[in-house]
C-alpha cells in the first residue's frame, strides 16, 4: 500500500515536471505537449501499472486544459474543437495505459511461468541427485524449499507417518490438516499467509500431503510439484525395497558360500581322523610307536576341526548389523606368529619372512576375529603369489598405531580393481577361472579391521602387492 501511494505521488510529480518543461524551459505548442503527456502515461503504465497510469492521465488532462488550451489559465474551453481534442487525449491515454498495463502483466505472467518451469526442471534434476546419507523425504522437502525459495515447506508421508520440515520459518500447528489432506485427498488455502496444503497422489491414491508457505503458485505448477514429490517418494521406496532384496540375496549367498567352504574345509581333517581310526581298528596289534603316531594325527586333526568350527562361528557374527567384539589385550607380534604357524603345511615351499620390532605391539582386539582377519589376508597372499616366492610380514609400531604389512610377489592388482577387491563376492575377471575362491576373504578381513576402528588398504604394482592393516595401539602399548 505504501509503495502504491509513493508511485501515485511520483506520477503526479512527473506530470508537473513535463508541464514545467513544456511551459517554461522549452515552450511548445499544445500538440507537442499532448504527445509529451501521452508518452509519459505510456511509460508509467509500462513500468508501474494501470492505476498509476490512470492517475497520470487525469492529472495530465487537467494540466493540458489549464496550461495549453485557450483560454489558458482556466479550466474552461472556448473552442468546441478543443473539447474533442481534450476528450480524445484523455481517452487515448487511458486506453493506451490500459493496453500497456495489460501487456506488462502478460509479460510478467510469462516470466513467472518461465521461472516456474525452470524451477520444476531444477527440482526434478535435484531429485535424481539425492544421496542415501539421510532420509530421502527429508532431503526431498529441503531441496523443494531451496529451489522455490519458500519460507517454509512441510511433507507428511502417509505410509511412514513421519512429518519432515524445511525452510527458515516455522510452520507449526498444521499437523492435523496435513493428515486430513493425505487421508481424504483434500486441499486448504490461506491467501493472507500465502499458505497452501495439498494432497500428493500416486495415480488416484493419496500417499502424502504437502504444505507450502511464502509464495502463491498457479494450480498447474502446484500439481506438477505434487507429482514430482510423489515420483520421488515412490522412487525412494523402490530403492529401499531393492536394497532390502539385495541385502537378503547377499546374506543368503553368503550363508551358502560359507556352508560350501566349511564343508570343503571339514573334509580334510575328518578324512585324516577317519584314516587314523580305521587303521587302528583294522590292526589293533600295531607297534606302540605306530599307534601313538596315528593317535597323534587324529588328535591334531581334531584340534584343526575344532578351530574350523570356531572360525565358522566367528564368521557368522560378521553377518549381523553390529559386530560385538570380545576385546582383550594382545601382542600383535605373537598373534601374527600364531597365524603364521597354522599355515606351515600350506606354504608349498614359499619362504615366510617375518620382520617385527623388539618391543610388544599391544592392541585391544577380539583375538579370534583378528586372527581370522590376518588369516584371510595371508591366505590371499599365498593364493596369488608365484611358486617359491617369499611372503613378507612386517610389523611397525608408531606412537598411536601399529601397521601390519603382508607382501606377496604375484602379478599385482590392476589399479582399476584395487577399490573393488574389498567388496563382498568380488573376483577379478582375469583370475576367477584360474584360482579358486569365494570373493569373501578380503571383505571379511576389512569388516573385522573396521570394527576395531582400524583400516585395511592395498598398494599394488606388477610383481608386488602389499596389504596394510593399521590398528590403534592399546593405551599401555602407547605408553611404552
Amino acid at each position: 500500500m505504501v509503495i502504491r501511494v509513493g508511485r501515485l505521488l511520483l506520477s503526479l510529480v512527473a506530470v508537473a515536471a513535463v508541464t514545467y518543461l513544456a511551459r517554461s524551459v522549452a515552450p511548445v505548442n499544445a500538440t507537442t505537449a499532448g504527445f509529451a503527456y501521452l508518452l509519459l502515461v505510456l511509460i508509467i503504465a509500462t513500468g508501474w501499472g494501470f492505476i498509476e497510469a490512470a492517475a497520470a492521465s487525469i492529472s495530465a488532462t487537467l494540466a493540458f486544459n489549464f496550461y495549453f488550451l485557450p483560454p489558458v489559465g482556466t479550466f474552461t474551453i472556448a473552442d468546441p474543437q478543443n473539447w474533442v481534442a481534450l476528450f480524445s487525449f484523455l481517452t487515448t491515454s487511458l486506453i493506451a495505459s490500459r493496453l500497456s498495463a495489460k501487456a506488462r502483466r502478460q509479460a510478467l505472467d510469462e516470466i513467472r511461468r518461465q521461472q516456474d518451469l525452470e524451477r520444476l526442471y531444477t527440482y526434478s534434476r535435484a531429485l535424481l541427485l539425492i544421496d542415501a546419507g539421510e532420509p530421502f523425504a527429508k532431503q526431498l522437502i529441503k531441496k523443494l524449499a531451496d529451489t522455490f525459495e519458500l519460507e517454509a515447506a512441510v511433507l507428511y508421508d502417509r505410509r511412514s507417518g513421519e512429518i519432515y520440515r524445511a525452510g527458515p520459518s516455522e510452520f507449526e500447528g498444521l499437523d492435523d490438516q496435513l493428515r486430513e489432506a493425505a487421508l481424504h485427498n483434500s486441499s486448504f488455502f490461506d491467501a493472507e499467509r500465502k499458505r497452501v496444503i495439498t494432497a500428493v497422489r500416486l495415480g488416484s491414491e493419496p500417499i502424502a500431503s504437502l504444505a507450502l508457505q511464502g509464495t502463491v503458485m498457479p494450480d498447474s505448477v502446484m500439481q506438477g510439484l505434487a507429482n514430482l514429490v510423489a515420483i520421488g517418494l515412490e522412487r525412494a521406496r523402490a530403492q529401499e525395497l531393492a536394497s532390502q532384496v539385495e541385502a537378503a540375496r547377499r546374506s543368503e549367498q553368503l550363508r551358502a558360500t560359507l556352508i560350501d567352504a566349511m564343508a570343503h574345509e571339514f573334509k580334510t581333517p575328518l578324512t585324516s581322523i577317519k584314516a587314523a581310526t580305521t587303521s587302528l581298528l583294522a590292526s589293533p596289534d600295531q607297534p606302540p610307536s605306530s599307534r601313538t603316531e596315528l593317535l597323534r594325527i587324529a588328535d591334531e586333526e581334531a584340534d584343526h576341526l575344532r578351530e574350523l568350527i570356531d572360525n565358522a562361528e566367528e564368521m557368522s557374527r560378521l553377518d549381523s548389523p553390529e559386530i560385538k567384539l570380545r576385546r582383550e589385550t594382545a601382542d600383535l607380534n605373537e598373534l601374527v606368529r600364531d597365524v603364521a604357524g597354522s599355515f606351515a603345511k600350506n606354504l608349498d615351499g614359499r619362504p615366510l619372512e617375518i620382520s617385527n620390532g623388539r618391543e610388544a605391539a599391544l592392541v585391544e582386539v577380539d583375538r579370534r576375529l583378528m586372527m581370522l582377519a590376518v588369516k584371510q589376508v595371508l591366505d590371499n597372499a599365498l593364493k596369488y603369489s608365484q611358486p617359491r616366492s617369499p611372503i613378507g610380514i612386517r610389523i611397525r609400531t608408531h606412537p598411536e598405531t601399529v601397521d601390519l604389512e603382508i607382501t606377496d610377489h604375484g602379478k599385482g592388482i590392476p589399479i582399476q580393481e584395487q577399490a573393488l577387491i574389498f567388496e563382498r563376492f568380488y573376483r577379478s575377471p582375469s583370475v576367477k577361472r584360474q584360482i579358486a575362491g569365494s570373493g569373501l576373504g578380503l571383505n571379511i578381513a576389512k569388516t573385522i579391521v573396521k570394527a576395531h576402528s582400524g583400516e585395511l588398504t592395498v598398494i599394488s604394482r606388477p610383481g608386488e602387492t602389499t596389504f596394510q592393516m593399521t590398528l590403534p595401539l592399546a593405551v599401555q602399548g602407547a605408553r611404552n
